[in-house]
């Protein structure tokens, strides 16, 4: 059901703010007052945006919103805009939208309000941005797959890499970085890979080579395999 503004009621604002992937202080200043201007923010993990909260004395009431939401919960959302309040939609990290489950809540937000309510982005970190320019590889074009997945499919990415002439960016887990090393040995042996590991963390790492090199460099340093990994592959 469609759901239309009368001319008494105001229009509301769903923000869909940026947050950091890892240091605190890529905030931007407009996402800080953003998050102390709305009336509530829609949290991935209300713990982890309690960070962040805490670190700019921002105290404004908090909603949990994440993949496994029911639809109760959507519910009041849309009852939240229903009634004009402005929200606030952040991720555990970075921007959300962007292999986050709140493209689900901005998709759903669409379709109930059409153009009655009004989605503004509040631009600011994202890894696949901070890797590309970090990693030293083509970067004016390329392709980005968010997760593998982590069966069906995952075969005929790697082979096309390969053949991409465009720079591909993916996300990797700590527990799936080796053997998807060993898929780009099998499938994309003579390509450049960066790894970006821990982006703007204490132990935030560039490493680059070709793929068999970069598993020999992880095998022989397995304190390297930890930590969330962007991959760039040229």
């Amino acid at each position: 059901m469609l759901y239309y503004l009368n001319n008494e009621e105001k229009m509301s604002k769903l923000y869909v703010v940026a947050t950091p992937i890892g240091n605190l202080g890529d905030v931007t200043f407009r996402a800080i007052e953003t998050l102390k201007g709305v009336d509530m923010i829609l949290c991935e993990d209300t713990r982890e945006t309690k960070k962040i909260l805490d670190k700019y004395n921002i105290s404004k009431p908090t909603l949990s919103y994440h993949s496994h939401s029911k639809l109760s919960k959507i519910e009041k959302i849309f009852d939240l805009l229903k009634e004009g309040k402005n929200l606030a939609l952040v991720s555990d990290a970075g921007t959300p939208g962007i292999s986050d489950p709140g493209i689900m809540l901005i998709q759903k937000v669409k379709a109930r309000f059409m153009d009655n309510v009004e989605i503004i982005p509040i631009p600011g970190a994202s890894a696949v941005v901070a890797s590309l320019s970090g990693a030293g590889l083509p970067a004016h074009e390329f392709i980005f797959l968010g997760f593998l997945p982590h069966k069906k499919g995952r075969e005929t990415l790697f082979k096309e890499m390969q053949e991409s002439k465009r720079t591909v960016v993916f996300y990797e887990s700590p527990h799936r970085i080796l053997k998807t090393l060993e898929s780009l040995v099998k499938f994309a042996p003579i390509k450049k890979v960066c790894l970006a590991r821990e982006l703007t963390k204490i132990y935030e790492e560039f490493k680059t080579g070709t793929a068999a090199e970069l598993l020999e460099y992880l095998n022989k340093n397995p304190e390297k395999q930890r930590g969330e990994f962007t991959v760039i592959v040229s």
